[in-house]
Formats: C-alpha cells, sequence, structure tokens
C-alpha cells in the first residue's frame, strides 16, 4: 500500500514488528546475615507471594546463592530492585536484588 506525499512522491507503509519488551528476572542473591524471614517478608510484599511460594525462593536464595523472584519489563524490574534495596537499607540487613535481562 502507498499513500501520496503532498510533493507528488509516494511514501511505502512502514510494516513495523512490535517486538514484545525485554523482560528482566528480579533476584535476590544471598548473604550470611540477612534473616530468613525478613527475605520471606521482602517476597511476599514486593512481589505478592504468598508464605509457600516465598519460602520456596527463599530456600532457593539460601542454597543455591539466588533465586528468581519474578520477570518484568525493565522499568518495573528496576522499580522492585530499587525498592527492596531501600527497604533492606532501612532495616539494616545488606541483601542484595538484582536484575538481569531474561
Amino acid at each position: 500500500m502507498a499513500t501520496k506525499h503532498q510533493d507528488g512522491g509516494l511514501l511505502e507503509a512502514q510494516h513495523a514488528k512490535l517486538q514484545p519488551p525485554k523482560m528482566y528476572k528480579v533476584m535476590l542473591l544471598n548473604d550470611d546475615f540477612t534473616p530468613m524471614d525478613f527475605v520471606i517478608l521482602v517476597l511476599q510484599r514486593f512481589f505478592s507471594l504468598d508464605t509457600e511460594q516465598a519460602t520456596r525462593i527463599m530456600l532457593k536464595v539460601h542454597n543455591e546463592g539466588r533465586g528468581v523472584c519474578g520477570v518484568y519489563p525493565r522499568d518495573i524490574a528496576a522499580t522492585k530492585v530499587e525498592q527492596v534495596s531501600a527497604f533492606a537499607r532501612q532495616h539494616q540487613h545488606p541483601l542484595a536484588c538484582v536484575m538481569e535481562e531474561n
């Protein structure tokens, strides 16, 4: 399909291929100081997980060094990382929250 332009030239219709947004994993990293109960609280508060889901992810962080909390578009992932990091600092815990491309 072509459209006539003001100067008489033709513009080809652009068939833009919309890519879904890149998604990012938000992860918690293990440390030797943050209490397990605090990690569960973070998972429930910021990732809307129930106690069973939060406990499962907390144990994964504890046993494997990291655990995925959720997968989000970049801006939401970045916001979650900042919220969790600020909350951990407020409570004097070194809990690390990071994001990486999925």
